[in-house]
């Protein structure tokens, strides 16, 4: 659910309009199997423009309501009228789990992003792309980490299909440990990528029927390559 209209706002920004909408997706990837909101806005100016998104999960676990909460917010500024612009972006939430007798709360280490993003689209803006440099700052981990961020859009079909999203490769460092016979092995992996295209239905300019699948590495608390597709509905205002 993360990012997942930058572009297609990056489009709407060209044409002066203010994005808003609400998702609802049901995870049923292994050990997953619950639903996430999503809530996003983009709203541009003579300057630029401002995004961002909240992610909320529910009923993870023994845990009856919101289990996790993420944000992400960012602001570019416009370098003239060149297809480059100054990105500067915060990222971060926080969860609780129950597991009796073990039962507690955690964050999401924050992260503060500033580098540059250059954008295109084609001259109906049913297509497009921008690719980010940015130097990573994440809190009480790395000082100065990099994330290299990709996101496009494709409308089809007189815009009654749009298969958009976004891909991320950032340095991190995670400790994964995993039991070999009765001695505990453990892995430190240095990146971290996630990738979530969707593809999506558009009924009406307001509701949209479709899928998420979020393509991870070394990502959540999971080692390795994953696969977690959803199913979900939007209301765009």
């Amino acid at each position: 659910m993360m990012r997942s209209y930058l572009l297609i706002f990056v489009s709407l920004l060209m044409t002066g309009a203010v994005a808003q909408n609400v998702q609802l997706h049901y995870d049923f990837g292994k050990d997953r199997g619950y639903p996430t909101t999503t809530v996003e806005m983009f709203k541009p100016d003579k300057w630029g423009s401002t995004f961002f998104f909240v992610d909320m999960d529910y009923n993870v676990g023994d845990v009856k309501g919101v289990s996790l909460a993420y944000w992400e917010i960012a602001r570019a500024i416009n370098l003239g009228k060149t297809p480059f612009a100054f990105h500067a972006e915060y990222n971060g939430g926080f969860g609780q789990f129950k597991n009796d007798p073990f039962n507690g709360a955690y964050t999401i280490n924050g992260a503060w992003l500033g580098g540059f993003e250059y954008s295109r689209n084609n001259s109906d803006f049913t297509k497009g792309f921008t690719l980010q440099l940015l130097y990573k700052n994440i809190r009480d981990k790395h000082d100065a980490s990099f994330q290299l961020t990709g996101v496009w859009y494709m409308h089809m079909l007189n815009k009654k299909l749009t298969f958009s999203g976004f891909a991320d490769f950032w340095g991190e460092d995670n400790v994964f440990t995993e039991m070999e016979g009765e001695a505990e092995v453990s892995e430190t992996t240095k990146f971290v990528f996630l990738s979530e295209p969707q593809l999506w239905y558009n009924f009406t300019e307001n509701i949209s029927l479709g899928t998420e699948i979020e393509l991870s590495s070394n990502f959540g608390g999971v080692k390795g390559f994953a696969v977690n597709p959803t199913i979900g509905a939007k209301w765009t205002f």
